[in-house]
């Protein structure tokens, strides 16, 4: 009997043939449907390891698998692969909206080696390196909790989910960092990770049409960050930054634009958030290495595009 959490055979017949083949010199690689659906389980409901259930297969291996497909970037590849398919067919709504959301960790989360983990060999994962779809040659993390994004905020021990969504509330882009860490410092980084490749040929797509996000993104840097990059962008204005302006006088500028209605849209991206955070996984962490936890929260925002 299958669980709420496995792929349907709708599902499976899209990720099936996005997914890394072995390359014959480590041996055979146990059924991906059967580990993928173990992994996915265990993000939904938040289990530990061991209490998989053993329809998944042994739980090792369930665990190793998310490892390295977090560690060399295979999970990132499968959800733009994904996001160029609807891109393809034009399902994509390019007007995003960003904003982060901080995660409580669990005390399982504490606890790392502050030593960075091992590097992956090249091509572990089934042909896949972290030269490739990972983009660097080792996990990140080691030097304590700040180095595997863990930190301090006012919800105690917290990780900070950054993200960008599209206009049917879908993840394009994800960075996490410790809990303390200002949603502003942040914004560009989102913005350089939406990358939805195109199929056959070409440049990713990595402009949208337009960005909006609340008070917390407004500053001079920001906006001329996307001014730079040509982008239209909805951002209010802080109260105090209005009086600064309108106090300078003519020297202060003129008041930035602001489109009430697209900023009514704004709330896909939280919505985006709550549709994330029904995976217990992802919720509450309890990962103890960024990388993972990483992995575990692109591996949920790739089940919501093939549900949609």
């Amino acid at each position: 009997m299958g669980s709420r959490s496995d792929l349907t055979d709708a599902q499976w017949e899209r990720l099936e043939p996005l997914l890394p083949v072995s390359n014959g010199r480590c041996g055979r690689w146990r059924d991906h449907r059967q580990v993928v659906n173990g992994v996915l389980y265990r993000i939904r409901t938040g289990v530990q390891w061991r209490d998989l259930p053993e329809r998944y297969g042994p739980w090792k291996t369930v665990h190793e698998r998310h490892r390295r497909w977090s560690a060399d970037g295979t999970w990132e590849m499968l959800l733009q692969r994904v996001q160029a398919g609807a891109d393809a067919a034009g399902e994509i709504d390019w007007d995003v909206s960003v904003d982060s959301t901080s995660v409580r960790a669990h005390h399982h989360a504490a606890g790392a080696r502050h030593a960075p983990p091992p590097a992956l060999k090249r091509g572990s994962a089934g042909g896949q390196s972290r030269s490739g779809p990972g983009g660097t040659d080792r996990p990140a993390g080691g030097g304590g909790a700040g180095g595997e994004a863990l930190g301090r905020s006012r919800g105690g021990f917290t990780t900070k989910i950054h993200l960008s969504a599209d206009g049917r509330c879908r993840v394009l882009s994800l960075v996490i960092t410790p809990g303390q860490c200002a949603d502003c410092t942040q914004f560009e980084a989102v913005m350089e990770g939406i990358r939805v490749p195109r199929l056959g040929c070409g440049r990713p797509r990595t402009k949208p049409d337009s960005v909006s996000a609340d008070k917390g993104y407004s500053n001079r840097r920001t906006r001329r960050y996307l001014r730079r990059r040509g982008i239209r962008h909805v951002i209010p204005e802080k109260a105090d930054q209005a009086a600064g302006r309108v106090r300078r006088g003519r020297a202060g500028g003129r008041p930035p634009g602001f489109d009430k209605d697209r900023y009514k849209k704004r709330n896909t991206v939280e919505r985006a958030i709550n549709k994330l955070k029904v995976f217990r996984a992802v919720a509450t962490r309890f990962d103890k290495r960024g990388y993972i936890y990483l992995g575990t929260v692109t591996a949920a925002a790739l089940v919501i595009w093939l549900r949609s």
